[in-house]
């Protein structure tokens, strides 16, 4: 009997390339793959785009990009000018970003002061087109800073630009829509373009999904004691801890999107759900206020106000546009009056249709953007679906169409089964691995890729062919030290065009260069995995099927 031990160090290569490949086999079939993503319908929210998502399930896990699928590409850079290393004392960050609020008339979410601990500096940024760098420069100077209109960048920071990035990824996630890329481009005149490549979605589409900054607030529109009404912002998007999926009341026939505010203390001992609640008893809305909110032409999407009683509204304010308002309900307004509520501050946000549901749910769990896109400056690249098929079909045929011609370049060079049929196997075997991996992470496949599959099936045979070739150079080879000798040398010549390859190809990598990008990844992955996983198991298989063992 076979010692189990002896046998695992004897073939250990043949058998972590059949690890790799079941692993490959289980993230590329297996429904759901290694990291299943079962709350994708219920993060949807919309039945119809669920049903639409499991409908584009294919045969496989894979994910594909926009040039295999169809979508679209938007590529802008961020709105906004920066004034950088700043002589700011660190408590006087949040007053100089009061000035400029009230000396430029913009929104808090328009300007920033941001401290940059690494290097220990301050930037002051805005960000909107309606502000001048003589009045950016200004209203620092009414700050107690010393800046000139020279100092002004155009611009935002890192910091900023990775904010972004985040809040559209969570958005285009939240959204419901798989296969979605973001990420920065640098320009040559040293500028950045924020990238969003989504599939299935037309130009006007990704772009309405951008140009949304999502800023979300809950107003309160109330008497203000003098017989006039008023409005106070009493809830922002970063005060609640829990959003969950957009739902339905049958029993009301009303849509909404569950939340819950943040009930953590601050320094100052209060939390966002304790002051909701104080406020909420402050301007009446848990006692006289109960009810009372009287809306005209909802259903037309405007919200009027009956003027001739007293208002108690809480509206729902999207970018400054109110999407409903509703008033106090008894329950809620008891628990509050009460003090209980902020214990457990959840509450459900209604609103008209089902599709106010899921754009509110979408904002307001990916929350606002830091900055808006310049679309004045945008570049667009889409691709029918209908064109994006035939790509995805062709590249499957000229993929089949390597693989038999490098099989019968094969078989031809050596007619030897031992030697051909394992070479074309174990090439093949990158492939899949490297699909697995693909499937895994879901990166979405695009013909840059198939370009790097390509590469790493034709490289991979030009080192299975080194190591054969130098295998058998002398004639047939029946000692196993014999064959480990020259394996060895033919690993050396192997690893040293690797490495040669993964230098060359890693600015490609790094660097921002569209699909150049794509291709330069799936080479390099697919050279380490063949040198430290096929190429040692193709050796190990040459050994078994060539030597006396």
């Amino acid at each position: 009997m076979t010692n189990p031990i002896a046998f695992v160090k004897e073939y250990w290569r043949v058998i972590l390339l059949v690890a790799f490949l079941a692993f490959a086999m289980v993230a590329l079939f297996i429904p759901g793959g290694i990291m299943a993503d079962d709350s994708l319908a219920d993060n949807l929210g919309d039945n119809e785009t669920a049903a639409n998502q499991s409908g584009d399930e294919g045969f496989t896990n894979l994910e594909y990009g926009i040039g295999l699928d169809g979508g679209t590409r938007v590529s802008a850079p961020a709105t906004g000018m920066m004034v950088d290393e700043l002589d700011i004392d660190d408590n006087d960050q949040r007053d100089i970003e009061t000035t400029l609020y009230a000396e430029l008339d913009i929104e808090r979410s328009d300007a920033t002061v941001r401290y940059h601990e690494n290097d220990d500096r301050y930037t002051a940024e805005v960000f909107t087109e309606n502000v001048t760098a003589a009045e950016f420069a200004s209203a620092l100077q009414s700050a107690g800073l010393d800046a000139t209109e020279d100092d002004v960048e155009n611009g935002v920071t890192q910091e900023t630009r990775d904010e972004m990035i985040n809040t559209i990824e969570l958005r285009v996630n939240e959204a419901g829509l798989s296969g979605g890329n973001v990420y920065q481009e640098a320009t040559v005149d040293g500028g950045y373009y924020i990238v969003t490549e989504v599939p299935g979605m037309s130009p006007n589409e990704l772009r309405g999904l951008l140009s949304d900054r999502g800023d979300v607030q809950i107003v309160a529109y109330h008497p203000d004691g003098n017989g006039n009404q008023t409005n106070d912002t009493v809830l922002n998007d970063d005060d609640f801890s829990d959003i969950s999926p957009p739902a339905f009341n049958d029993r009301e026939g009303t849509h909404y999107v569950p939340v819950t505010v943040d009930n953590t203390e601050g320094s100052d001992g209060n939390s966002a759900a304790s002051e909701f609640q104080s406020s909420m008893n402050e301007y009446g809305f848990t006692s006289e206020g109960i009810g009372q909110c009287s809306v005209h032409d909802r259903d037309a999407g405007e919200f009027n106000f009956d003027q001739d009683q007293q208002q108690w509204c809480l509206l729902t304010v999207v970018d400054d546009e109110v999407i409903d308002a509703h008033s106090m309900s008894s329950g809620l307004g008891g628990d509050m009056e009460s003090g209980t509520w902020a214990n457990d501050p959840g509450f459900q946000m209604i609103v008209p249709t089902q599709q106010d549901a899921q754009y509110l749910s979408v904002n307001l769990q990916s929350g606002a953007l830091t900055a808006p896109l310049d679309f004045s400056q945008e570049q667009t690249y889409s691709t029918e679906p209908a064109l994006a098929d035939q790509f995805k079909t062709f590249s499957l045929m000229i993929g089949i169409l390597s693989v038999i011609t490098v099989s019968g370049v094969v078989f031809l060079r050596y007619r030897d089964p031992r030697v051909a049929a394992p070479m074309v196997v174990t090439a093949l075997s990158e492939v899949v691995i490297l699909l697995g991996f693909a499937a895994l992470i879901r990166m979405p496949i695009d013909l840059s890729h198939v370009a790097g599959f390509i590469a790493v099936v034709g490289t991979g045979v030009d080192d299975l062919i080194i190591i054969a070739d130098e295998v058998m150079s002398d004639g047939n080879v029946s000692s196993q030290r014999v064959f480990e000798s020259r394996f060895s040398k033919a690993f050396w010549v192997i690893g040293a065009a690797a490495a040669t390859t993964v230098i060359a190809l890693s600015p490609l990598a790094v660097l921002s260069l569209g699909d150049l990008r794509g291709f330069a990844i799936i080479t390099i992955l697919g050279v380490l995995i063949g040198v430290l996983i096929t190429r040692p198991a193709y050796g190990g298989i040459l050994e078994r099927l060539l030597t006396d063992k």
